[in-house]
């Protein structure tokens, strides 16, 4: 464990407050907050106030066939489901703010995106020091990119991202992932590795929460440098993007002639969610392999291209690891 450099004098009252946003619909990015937020819960110096995230009609899990394929309409759009009141009133003060999500269809989902829509959103972020993380397949800089923007809309300070992500090949998790949703069992097929993020992984982002104990207790967060850098909090994969901005554009499309022939959950919706199915699978058989080849023969080409992009979307924490050693356990 670090060693902290901290002047405050103790206290029993809290002399840090954070405020967390939590929803997570297959229980995966509960457990990996809980990580994040042991080592703050833990000091006494920091209070820790978790808002649940609650839409008025809950999101399924697993998820039934059709109604996961009748989110992605709005989730392309970033259309928010209506949420539960809120325990918060929008006047109190928070040091930092933790926004952890999951991306459904390439966007933040829809219970982050309703709040971050939300009239109390512009209150309680507006100037306000932010980490968020996230725990998906492997796509993901599309999502937070729209996540950026919503944030710079209020004024909020985006310090660090953490991302967690499936180690499985492209292939396999295209497949385990949703059969992971559809059914709650995150090894259906026994043949390909779980879907979901490993245990590892999960276990080890305490370290982002002791880091964030230290920078709090020395006040990093009033400035605006990362607090999490040098911890491996993000290690992005470029060569994604080409899939990412395809299967945006198609989810958009999509997404927008569904909207039109009706409301989510209507069944007028069906067939043509059927015939996206039918689409969507023929891409995964047919062109997403031959991106992923073509791309493959462009990479020695496209070297300075890839790097300048990794450098882009690893911001602001980075892939560095030269303070892991003060934070393993």
């Amino acid at each position: 464990m670090a060693v902290l450099n901290i002047t405050e004098a103790s206290t029993s009252l809290p002399i840090k407050r954070v405020l967390v946003l939590s929803y997570s619909q297959t229980g995966q990015l509960t457990e990996i907050t809980r990580r994040i937020l042991a080592p703050l819960e833990q000091d006494e110096r920091i209070g820790v106030h978790v808002e649940t995230l609650r839409p008025v009609k809950p999101f399924p899990f697993p998820w039934g066939f059709f109604s996961f394929l009748d989110a992605f309409p709005e989730s392309a759009h970033m259309v928010p489901p209506q949420l539960q009141p809120l325990s918060l009133t929008g006047a109190e003060e928070f040091d930092l703010v933790i926004l952890p999500y999951q991306v459904w269809f390439l966007a933040p989902s829809q219970p982050v995106t309703a709040f971050l829509k939300y009239p109390l959103a512009s209150k309680l972020l507006a100037g306000k020091p932010v980490v968020t993380v996230i725990a998906c397949r492997n796509m993901w800089m599309l999502a937070q990119e729209k996540m950026k923007t919503l944030l710079d809309g209020y004024g909020a300070r985006l310090l660090d991202n953490v991302v967690l992500v499936d180690p499985s090949p492209t292939m396999a998790s295209l497949w385990t992932t949703p059969l992971w949703l559809l059914s709650g069992k995150k090894d259906l097929l026994k043949i390909l590795p779980p879907a979901g993020v490993d245990a590892a992984s999960i276990e080890a982002a305490s370290r982002f929460g002791y880091a964030l104990r230290d920078a709090l207790l020395n006040n990093e967060e009033r400035g605006n440098a990362p607090l999490l850098s040098g911890l491996k909090a993000v290690d992005s994969d470029p060569h994604l993007l080409v899939s990412e901005k395809a299967a945006t554009r198609s989810f958009y499309v999509w997404g927008k002639l569904l909207r039109v022939v009706g409301a989510p959950g209507q069944f007028r919706r069906y067939p043509f969610l059927v015939l996206y199915v039918v689409f969507l699978i023929a891409l995964i058989l047919t062109v997403v392999p031959l991106s992923l080849l073509v791309q493959s023969l462009l990479r020695p080409l496209m070297r300075r291209r890839f790097a300048a992009l990794k450098q882009r979307f690893d911001l602001p924490s980075g892939a560095g690891a030269e303070r892991m050693h003060l934070y393993e356990h």
